[in-house]
């Protein structure tokens, strides 16, 4: 078998052959690269069709000098090899602002901490006995019932009540999801969605407290230059250029799964002996062209994503504050989320001193002057759900968007907008609906026995193990899994990773760790195993540096 030639680039290569094929540059492709390279085994390569690596965890920046990330993401994890990887990537103090989570609910006019469930002592009086009652009902319920929830929306009410059920939990998971509850499974729940304590909750509704920070996220870090993609671009950096296909010439036209082979669109094909596939499953098949898969992936449903971006002249106000996301249950605004994404890193906006003109006043009104003005700015990132059960006008979207933060009081009439941003993402959210799991059960295992590992956020089709750890060590398992027969937990026991620290992984293990000790002696300089980067994240990755700015702390994946 030939192994890989020196530049996939040159034009006078008709033809590819490699041990592993992967498809996509986003965290899972990167991932699974990341651990090709360095076990140093079989021969690979990793192609994408985008220029610039990163998938649905990229970044964007508007002309006028604005970030607005994928969605909303951050960096928080349950891998120490993910920690190693990405602290390799952005080694510096300076390249990380740390975050604790400040998160609210908007309802009923009032800001509710998150979780609104354990803090539901924010509420009026009327709303905070409904949901009580509720409550009650439900634990009572709860100590009888000798069945499971079949859906969604019956672990709404068994776990909550039909009070939380109908003021916060029904109407802001359809705006989400773009599905109603009823539709949902219930499997993928795991630490997404915080079960109340009975007595805690009504303690704080005597005592008029809040519940305190809940959840795997409530301490993050972001990048401080470049947004969520910025942590993408430095990953693929620390993989040689010799086995990365990007842009163009990495587009993929067909797949024949029996062949082995990849044609590309310029004409160009690659044979494969396994390959890891990343792109959505239902896209994937039909590039294979097997009507049977296709069939069966029809049955996988996703909602669109639009995210919107509205950058603002003038100092951050106070009734913004430090938040950091925002939640949306009602109707009088389309987005389900707002990010204040300028929050998150002083370089998310242009510099004070940059004169941007006003587009208009907040109201829809026209500025009494379109001249040049410095700012400060701060900005705010939306996003909003789209599905066959949930349209969306995409001619109107910005302005409903903008009408809705003036609803929400996010927004004054008179503030002045000078840059806004909408773009519109087919595969948002792999939805994981009744049928999900059916489906999945036959069209992974059919697709893996043609040697064919479809993993990734749309690759594999799980929410429950979608965030950006996830998925990159969806990747990584799975070179694992084709090089040495290792378990794909992540893939196959997500509520086993999500409940622990998994630290069997290292980016340095046991073996480098010693054989870099013996270089040092020996030659007086690391022994770069496989010539790869390990050995110089030897003094630097493993070690995490404490939550503050720069610190590269492994208690915060990605929401």
């Amino acid at each position: 078998m030939l192994h890989i030639v020196p530049d996939f680039r040159m034009l006078h290569v008709q033809a590819l052959n490699v041990d592993v094929l992967v498809i996509g540059a986003g965290p899972t492709g990167l991932g699974a690269a990341k651990r090709l390279y360095q076990l140093d085994g079989p021969s690979w390569m990793i192609i994408d069709s985008n220029e610039t690596p990163g998938g649905l965890a990229s970044t964007d920046i508007t002309p006028e000098g604005f970030l607005y990330d994928v969605g909303g993401h951050v960096i928080f994890s349950h891998y120490k090899y993910f920690d190693d990887c990405i602290d390799e990537a952005l080694p510096k103090e300076d390249d990380w602002y740390t975050h604790q989570r400040i998160s609210y609910v908007r309802c009923k006019d009032l800001w509710v901490p998150y979780p609104f469930q354990n803090n539901i002592s924010m509420l009026p009086k009327q709303e905070q006995v409904t949901c009580m009652d509720g409550m009650i009902d439900a634990a009572m319920e709860a100590r009888v019932a000798n069945t499971k929830p079949k859906n969604f929306d019956e672990w709404i009410v068994r776990m909550m009540g039909v009070g939380i059920a109908d003021i916060f939990m029904r109407p802001y998971n359809f705006k989400v999801w773009a599905v109603p509850t009823t539709k949902m499974q219930c499997q993928w729940l795991g630490e997404r969605v915080a079960a109340p304590d009975i007595k805690t909750v009504t303690k704080n509704v005597i005592l008029q407290k809040t519940a305190g920070n809940w959840g795997p996220n409530a301490t993050f870090r972001f990048p401080a230059h470049g947004g969520t993609g910025a942590i993408w671009i430095a990953v693929a950096k620390t993989i040689p250029n010799e086995n990365k296909m990007f842009g163009k010439p990495g587009c993929v036209k067909s797949i024949n799964a029996d062949a082995k082979l990849v044609t590309l669109e310029n004409g160009k094909t690659i044979q494969y002996e396994k390959l890891i596939n990343t792109m959505a499953v239902d896209s994937l098949v039909e590039k294979m062209g097997d009507q049977s898969l296709i069939s069966l992936s029809k049955d996988l449903f996703y909602s669109t994503t639009h995210v919107v971006g509205v950058g603002i002249r003038g100092e951050r106000p106070e009734r913004i504050g430090d938040k950091c996301w925002l939640y949306f249950p009602e109707d009088d605004c389309p987005f389900y989320r707002a990010t204040i994404f300028s929050n998150y890193s002083p370089n998310n906006q242009p510099a004070s001193s940059k004169k941007l003109p006003t587009l208009q006043l907040a109201d829809g009104s026209k500025p009494s002057s379109s001249s040049p003005q410095e700012g400060p700015y701060w900005s705010i990132m939306l996003e909003v759900s789209e599905s066959s059960l949930k349209p969306v006008n995409n001619a109107s979207l910005l302005a409903d968007s903008i009408r809705g933060l003036l609803n929400t009081a996010m927004l004054q009439p008179t503030d002045q907008i000078v840059s806004t941003y909408h773009r519109r993402f087919d595969h948002g959210y792999p939805t994981p609906t009744l049928e999900r799991e059916g489906v999945l059960k036959q069209l992974l295992p059919a697709l893996q026995a043609k040697d064919i590992f479809s993993r990734g956020r749309f690759g594999s089709w799980r929410y429950e193990v979608g965030n950006q750890d996830h998925s990159f060590m969806l990747g990584v398992e799975a070179a694992d899994h084709i090089v040495n027969g290792a378990a794909e937990l992540t893939l196959n026991y997500p509520d086993f990773v999500n409940g622990r620290v998994n630290h069997e992984r290292r980016l340095v293990d046991g073996a480098q760790f010693f054989k870099s000790k013996k270089g040092i002696r020996d030659e007086g300089k690391p022994f770069a195993v496989g010539g790869s980067n390990e050995a110089k994240a030897v003094n630097g990755v493993v070690a995490n540096g404490h939550a503050k700015k720069g610190s590269r702390s492994s208690v915060g994946g990605t929401k």
